[in-house]
């Protein structure tokens, strides 16, 4: 049976029937679900900011090597990206609170080891288990969100589950900051395992599991390692693309590899009993703008909240506990906006607040190209704040649109897909962001270096310079005179802004883009296959 089949064979039978009604106690109660998944789903959140603020520290105290800290970040992202579809199809044959379950286990667990670990190496290994098991937990809580609420509720549900990933998010530096400064580097991990208990015990007096009647049977494992292999080579590609040079054999042959990869991945699907992606989904027009405009979104917020973090720390000169404190608009407005964003899709369905969330985004990536050395707390705060404001609607529009218009006996998959959209997009717009930076960097450093009368610097010292300066770093010598020291971080913090005002004005033009994507969504098709109306 053809994937095309497979899927109009499913989309023409039942599902709410294969779907036990809600029950009345605890297991299976929604809201107690969601609150059980959030758990889950907070740790995974956290960690993709918060270890951040600890890698200075892992790099002291065991003597790691620039490389190795970037192994810390990469193998975990590489990891997670690579799993989330296939983690998604697990959960669509074992169920969804099973593969939950192993996935908080497994994270919580490789966080204490984490904590334990005295080499760099072992640090490296643990995170990519992290990475594994977190990619269990995502898309599984939203396929338990998907059976357990009904088609009325499931957007504000999606609504809370976007707030809490997006409050986590930005709140990794702040919590990070407190963890390292006032307890140690292994607390950024140990922390993960008193949350991952609560949500191991709460998830086994709560959550139910729920099968679909047409849930897969078999795997297709030929699906499962051409998708690893492409995701692999694209996300390895556009993370070591700014170190090797975007036009440099090995970046293009990463790149290329994973074009055929994915080409060949999507013909093996058409001749498959029960592939891992059934390529009919994507004839759903609202679920494909739906994951373009997840990239786009994540594009956007990855790409731009990395510069913020510098912007803050190396320019300003904030610590990280501050530079945090400073987002708390972005956070807090995320919290507040996520919800109402909830009930306003479920009103008036996905397509304008989407569009609006959008139009928000680029207003406000407009706005943050403003930004200067001098630029004050309120004006900064106003457009972190319009951006959560934009944001929160398309994390959970978008969201619903992905998993609402995909059959019930694949909402692991669409809810992986949704995942790796965002993993993608934010892979993505770090890259191009940082290669908009460096260009920029590279062509203007010179001319503002030879503007402000400084000694001149040999092609080699100026690369070495235009390196420090992209992240926003004077490089000033250790016997360098005060006044010299002065002109130096000027000419730096300035050419870092131009850099950025770039940067952020092709965010921007993403976020417009999306927006016209946009009007592509509707509301979810298959919605109401999960719990049966009227049951909360």
């Amino acid at each position: 049976m053809t994937s095309q089949t497979t899927v109009e064979k499913a989309s023409r039978e039942p599902r709410d029937t294969a779907v036990p009604a809600p029950a009345k106690g605890l297991r299976g109660h929604p809201w107690l679900t969601l609150f059980s998944v959030a758990i889950g789903v907070m740790m995974v959140a956290l960690d993709g900011t918060i270890v951040a603020i600890a890698n200075p520290a892992i790099q002291k105290d065991l003597g790691a090597s620039l490389a190795d800290v970037q192994w810390i970040t990469n193998g975990y992202m590489l990891a997670l990206a690579v799993s989330l579809i296939t983690a998604g199809k697990l959960g669509d044959r074992f169920g969804h609170r099973q593969t939950f379950l192993i996935g908080v286990v497994g994270f919580a667990a490789a966080s204490g080891a984490i904590g334990l670990s005295h080499s760099v190496a072992l640090v490296i290994v643990f995170r990519v288990l992290q990475g594994l098991f977190g990619a269990l937990l995502m898309p599984a809580a939203l396929g338990l969100l998907r059976a357990t609420f009904p088609a009325e509720k499931l957007n504000m549900a999606i609504g809370i589950w976007g707030m809490v990933i997006g409050a986590s998010t930005a709140g990794g530096p702040i919590l990070g900051g407190v963890l390292v400064e006032h307890v140690s580097w292994q607390s950024v991990f140990f922390i993960n395992v008193p949350v991952g208990v609560i949500a191991l015990l709460l998830g086994l007096v709560i959550l139910k599991d729920h099968r679909a009647e047409n849930a897969p049977r078999s795997f297709d494992v030929g699906g499962i390692v051409l998708l690893s292999q492409a995701m692999f080579c694209l996300i390895w590609a556009l993370i070591k693309g700014s170190e090797w040079g975007w036009g440099d054999y090995r970046t293009l042959g990463f790149l290329g590899a994973a074009v055929v990869l994915f080409v060949v991945f999507a013909f093996s699907q058409k001749n498959v009993r029960e592939p891992l992606i059934p390529l009919g989904m994507f004839r759903s027009v609202p679920l494909s703008a739906g994951a373009v405009l997840m990239v786009l979104m994540a594009f956007a917020f990855m790409g731009g909240l990395f510069f913020v973090t510098f912007y803050l720390q190396n320019v300003h000169g904030l610590s990280p506990i501050d530079s945090g404190l400073h987002l708390l608009p972005l956070t807090g407005m995320m919290i507040v906006a996520s919800p109402l964003a909830g009930a306003l899709i479920t009103k008036f369905g996905p397509r304008v607040p989407l569009v609006g969330g959008m139009v928000c985004t680029a207003v406000a990536m407009f706005g943050m190209s403003q930004l200067d050395t001098g630029t004050g707390t309120l004006t900064m705060s106003i457009w972190f704040g319009l951006l959560g404001l934009g944001l929160a609607p398309v994390m959970v529009g978008a969201t619903e649109v992905i998993v609402g218009n995909a059959p019930m006996e694949l909402s692991g998959v669409a809810g992986g897909l949704q995942q790796a959209a965002m993993q993608v997009g934010g892979s993505l717009g770090t890259a191009v962001l940082g290669a908009v930076m460096a260009s920029q960097v590279s062509s203007k450093l010179p001319d503002n270096w030879k503007a402000a009368e400084l000694p001149p610097l040999s092609p080699q010292k100026m690369d070495q310079a235009s390196s420090a300066v992209e992240v926003g770093i004077p490089p000033v010598g250790g016997n360098v005179p005060p006044e010299v020291a002065g002109k130096i971080a000027g000419v730096a913090h300035d050419t870092f802004v131009s850099g950025m005002s770039t940067a952020f004005m092709v965010a921007g033009i993403v976020a417009v883009v999306a927006a016209l994507v946009a009007t592509l969504t509707k509301r979810g098709a298959n919605a109401g296959a999960g719990a049966g109306a009227g049951h909360i």
